[in-house]
């Protein structure tokens, strides 16, 4: 006789299916309750240090990109009782070497997973130095309410306390979670989850490193709970189409500092620069003579945008740069480096006119 308490509960499944119809029971726990095969998730490596191993040079010193992602995998208990893992090399660099050629790949893959309904969700394993930027553009290029989660570590993967493991489980239930679709690419490390948009790196060793400073998380994660602060929304406004082929057109980041003259505009312009990003003093500001060096470079058909050096807070149009009568675009709550990504993508459009860029940043 089978004992009680490994009896099927009809009742109970019976409940479970009618609480899920009718949204009192997470599609999570009706899954685990009643055997539903497990998401498919594709985690897709590039390198970074969650994938370093240590180096002889100092005592805390690592290279980048040495572990392949399926070993990462391999090492951490449990996380195959998450979901269908299936892993994929795309590169092994350090992410301060992430260029247009492993985006597009990126892109390309993921792409083809979706269309061949390969996959439920995707975890990128990648460096923190440039994830921000990675996130962001694949937010304004991907057109799926797949969860796409980004996720690295502040420490190698041989490093005593190393925070890979974690942060790699973590990441893996995010993307396996129904609740995380339609939320956009998301960035999780440290248990804490963060919007494209939003999230910057800020401390250059610190595990806490990830911070969303205008908005704030948009949930939290650990090894025994999922919990997001608000609803899924729509993503506003239409997917930027990417070129046959990288790269995308030149834009340069021109940094603003006491004693500024024209010459570093001068020298973007003249190495054949499609765009500039001021990555201004305050509110996006700059000294006079670089001022009028962007002003001149706007007039040559360089598109200009106006962002700003301080880590947080919005730029405004017009307060004390003339944005109207000088052509340029602000980057409202972007910093300096988001605001390269999607003028790279505006301009690869045809999307140059000042009024059509500052429309699309305040998309």
């Amino acid at each position: 006789m089978t004992p009680r308490s490994f009896r099927p509960n009809y009742s109970a499944r019976l409940f479970l299916i009618a609480a899920l119809a009718i949204g009192l029971a997470s599609p999570v726990s009706a899954e685990q309750a009643i055997g539903t095969t497990l998401a498919r998730v594709l985690v897709l490596g590039t390198g970074g240090t969650i994938a370093g191993q240590a180096s002889a040079r100092a005592g805390n010193a690592y290279d980048s990109g040495k572990v392949s992602a399926a070993n990462l995998i391999g090492a951490i208990p449990g996380i195959d009782k998450l979901s269908q893992i299936s892993a994929e090399q795309i590169s092994s660099i350090g992410s301060q070497d992430m260029n247009d050629k492993v985006w597009f790949d990126l892109v390309k893959r993921i792409r083809t997973a979706i269309d061949n309904k390969e996959v439920d969700g995707v975890v990128i394993t990648h460096g923190t130095d440039t994830m921000e930027e990675t996130a962001f553009f694949l937010q304004n290029v991907l057109d799926t309410d797949i969860p796409v989660v980004l996720v690295g570590s502040m420490r190698p993967s041989t490093a005593i306390g190393a925070d890979g493991p974690a942060n790699l489980y973590e990441a893996m239930r995010v993307a396996s979670a129904p609740e995380s679709r339609g939320r956009g690419v998301l960035v999780v490390l440290n248990d804490t989850i963060h919007a494209a948009r939003w999230v910057q790196k800020t401390n250059t060793t610190s595990v806490e490193t990830f911070r969303s400073p205008d908005a704030g998380p948009v949930g939290y994660v650990d090894t025994g709970a999922l919990r997001f602060l608000q609803p899924a929304v729509p993503t506003n406004g239409a997917k930027l189409k990417l070129p046959d082929a990288p790269p995308l057109p030149r834009v340069d980041i021109i940094y603003s500092h006491a004693n500024m003259d024209a010459a570093e505009v001068e020298d973007a312009v003249k190495r054949g620069a499609k765009g500039i990003v001021l990555a201004g003093v305050g509110d996006g500001n700059s000294s006079k003579g670089a001022i009028d060096a962007l002003a001149a470079a706007a007039k040559q058909g360089v598109v200009v945008v106006r962002s700003s050096r301080v880590g947080s807070g919005f730029v405004n149009r017009n307060v004390e740069v003339e944005d109207d009568k000088l052509g340029f675009a602000v980057s409202l709550d972007l910093n300096p480096q988001k605001a390269r990504v999607l003028l790279e993508l505006l301009i690869a459009n045809g999307i140059t006119e000042p009024s059509a860029v500052q429309q699309a940043f305040a998309r």
